[in-house]
Parts: structure tokens; sequence; C-alpha cells
């Protein structure tokens, strides 16, 4: 599979059909682990790097569940195809900026992703539609059993899996959700929420992770430690904590639904009126109009889009989608017009 087929294929994990996929968006599960007798990525010199990678392509090659996996060597790729990995959340903005070989191996559908000399040897990834973790966590754990088999991981009886950052040794865990909160940012409610939540030893950002913006009220909820707890207590701490989200988020759609309904449905179909017509989009203005007509889809105020519509137009709407789908290099105002003449294609009965 070239670079170009998986660009174009369909990303599994937007399909909305997960539990709570009207709020939570998606589920994902990483897992960091080290080769023994390697330097740590930040620590390895070139040749280290290099051996790294034949490593684990050559394990890939000894087992039919990982030969079915692409590799993507990161020097092979030009920015804009980086960038649409990036996007496709199966390769961390931190690796464009890395040197060496280093590159990411991905699955068809690409719900399962293994990075290769980002700030741990191995990066295990796996991203499922709505309120799973669970369900990724099975999946990523099988899939670097597989690995455990041919290559031997650091790991120490007192501190667990050693991982590059002191934050992830343990469990080498990282579970995180992807959650639409446009209730609590309206009723103002949000930043108590987040102190809250951040109090439980939960971190919130941005769509793209640390250091990124809340775009269109979406927010990545993850464990911040993972040394001293089990798997399945840190995935079930991110389950608890998640429910009591969804479930604050829902009583403040109630509330704003008693309270100022006429200003809501204002607000849903002026979003959608813009959406279906506006010739010119920018990325944060279509996250913000999408957002409140996602809002509208969730209190069944308007049925005319799908959940996975609007899923797909998140990405699809990114940057560098834009630019690979009409295959060359955009500014910032053409990409704007192609914006939103793609969510416009999109938002037709037959689009």
């Amino acid at each position: 599979m070239t670079f170009d087929d998986f660009a174009r294929l369909p990303v599994a994990w937007l399909d909305a059909s997960g539990e709570q996929s009207a709020i939570v968006v998606s589920s994902r599960v990483r897992l960091a682990r080290n080769l023994i007798h390697l330097p740590f990525p930040n620590r390895a010199n070139k040749t280290h790097r290099q051996h790294l990678v034949k490593a684990v392509l050559e394990a890939c090659e000894q087992n039919k569940q990982t030969k079915q996996l692409v590799f993507f060597d990161a020097d092979g790729l030009n920015l804009l195809q980086q960038q649409v990995l990036v996007e496709r959340h199966v390769m961390s903005p931190a690796m464009m900026t890395r040197n060496g070989a280093r590159g990411v191996l991905v699955g068809q559908a690409g719900c399962l992703s293994v990075m290769l000399n980002e700030e741990d040897h191995l990066r295990f990834q796996a991203i499922f539609s709505g309120l799973q973790p669970q369900s990724a966590w099975q999946a990523i754990s099988e899939l670097q059993q597989v690995f455990a088999e041919s290559l031997q991981f650091a790991f120490h009886e007192a501190w667990g899996y050693l991982t590059a950052c002191p934050s992830n040794t343990g469990t080498g865990l990282r579970a995180s959700v992807l959650i639409h909160l446009p209730g609590l940012v309206l009723t103002q409610e949000m930043d108590a929420v987040v102190r809250g939540i951040t109090q439980m030893g939960f971190a919130v950002r941005g769509l793209f992770g640390e250091g990124t913006d809340a775009l269109g009220n979406m927010f990545q909820v993850s464990n911040q430690i993972t040394l001293g707890r089990s798997e399945q207590a840190l995935l079930g701490m991110l389950s608890q904590a998640v429910a009591q989200l969804v479930e604050c988020e829902e009583n403040a759609r109630e509330a704003l639904l008693s309270s100022v309904r006429s200003k809501i449905e204002d607000k849903v179909w002026r979003a959608w009126g813009i959406l279906q017509h506006a010739r010119m989009l920018t990325s944060q203005e279509f996250m913000n109009l999408a957002s409140a007509v996602r809002l509208g889809v969730g209190l069944k105020l308007i049925h005319q889009v799908s959940l996975q519509t609007l899923n797909e137009l998140m990405v699809e709407t990114q940057p560098s989608h834009l630019q690979f789908m009409l295959g060359r290099e955009l500014e910032a105002a053409e990409r704007d017009v192609f914006r939103a003449d793609r969510v416009r294609q999109k938002l037709m009965p037959s689009g």
C-alpha cells in the first residue's frame, strides 16, 4: 500500500459507531516501549536509530498479523505527507522535528499504528470510535505482545517498563478520549470541570494533544501518571472520569434547552446555514460551526447530517488534507475556498 492509497482510505475511528459517540468522538490507548541494549532516542546516535528501525521491521516479518502493517519512513515522506499523518493522529508533531531513522507502522483502517524512534523506541497506538478504552487497550496489548515475542523490551521489576519520560514509567500506558463539550463551554462551567479533572490525575488538552488549542470545543482527556497502577486500574479511572464528564455535559445541554432554547436553536441552524452556503471557511471557523451543528445533532434539533460526516470533515478540512486532495500546495486564502467547497459538497444529500 502506497502513502496515497493510505491517505485516501476512510479513517475507521471516525465512523461514530462507538458508545456515547454523540459526545465522545474517540478513545485512544498508547503504550511506550524501549528495547534493551539500545540508548533511548534522545541519547541515540544515527547508527542506534537505524538499528532500532531494522530490528522492528524484521520483527514485523515474523508474524502474519504484523506483516500486514505498512511502514512509512519519515525521511521518505515530504512535509505535506508527514502533516497528513499528523492530522490523522498516527504521527505526532514531535516526530516531524526529529532527525535520523524514524517512521510509523500503520494498519489499513488507521486504528492501529506504531511510531518508531519518537520519544521512545516504540509508541504503540490504538484509536477506536466513541467510548471504547477497553477495546482499544485489548487491541494494542495484543499487538505489542506479538512484537514482544521477537524484541526484548526494557523492564525493571520495581519500576515496570522503562520510558524516556518518567511520567510514562510503569505500565507505559497513556489512555485518552477526544470529547466534545460545547454545553459546558456555553454554560461557563468548563474551567471548574477542568480543575476537577486535573485534581483526579488527568490532563486536559486540545485536539492534537499537548500544546494545542481546543478547537471546536474538542478536548483530549488523558491520564498523567502510570507508575504504581495497573493497566486495568488506569482504564477504569479514565472510564469513570469520562462518564462523569458526559453526565455533566448532558446536564449542561439540558439546562441550555430549558433556559435559552431559542438561542441554541438559532446557533445550530445559523451554523448549518453558513456551512451549507459559505464560499470561504478558515479551519477555526469550520470547527466552531461544526461544533454547533454537532450539538444540534446531539440534541436532535437537526437530522440532515450524521455524526460520521461531521467527524470525517474534521479531518478532511485540515490544511494538509485539503492540499493532498487537490494535489498541490495552497495559499491560506485558497485553502479557505477549497475548504468551503469540500464542506458544501459533503453536506449535500448525495455527498
